[in-house]
């Protein structure tokens, strides 16, 4: 059964990634995860599958979408909702950017994280990834619904 105290350390480790996400805080952010942390994103991008160890999540997964946006312009994430119970939070989010071909990305996503103590242990994220195809990696054969 989980413990509030559980629940709101589980809490206070999910606000402090996405605080640390939202000013840019790589190192934080690499300090978020466990040693053997894995990140797990579902579909077909150039980024599926699951990568692990802080390293791989922040110099492979998040690299490699970042390296698809616009440097020179800001990236936001705008948090809009946060459940936690336990060891798991879900935490939902719009991110805003501009990609490295000057187009607007606004997409919508759902972070389930968990936590094991301090830190990260495990992530699945969930977003529109027909539109990320579209938007980041220029993927024009998968069209709008």
């Amino acid at each position: 059964m989980a413990t509030t105290d559980q629940t709101e350390r589980t809490r206070a480790v999910v606000q402090a990634y996405v605080a640390a996400l939202q000013r840019g805080d790589v190192a934080a952010l690499r300090e978020s995860f466990a040693p053997d942390a894995t990140w797990s994103l579902r579909g077909d991008l150039p980024v599926s599958g699951t990568w692990t160890g802080p390293d791989a999540i922040i110099d492979g997964f998040l690299a490699k979408m970042m390296a698809r946006l616009d440097a020179d312009q800001p990236v936001s994430q705008e948090l809009t909702g946060l459940v936690a119970d336990g060891d798991r939070a879900v935490a939902e989010w719009t991110s805003r950017a501009t990609t490295s071909s000057g187009e607007t990305y606004v997409n919508d996503y759902a972070v389930v994280f968990e936590v094991d103590g301090l830190e990260i242990a495990a992530v699945r994220e969930y977003f529109d990834t027909a539109y990320a195809a579209r938007v980041l990696f220029g993927d024009r054969s998968v069209s709008p619904a």
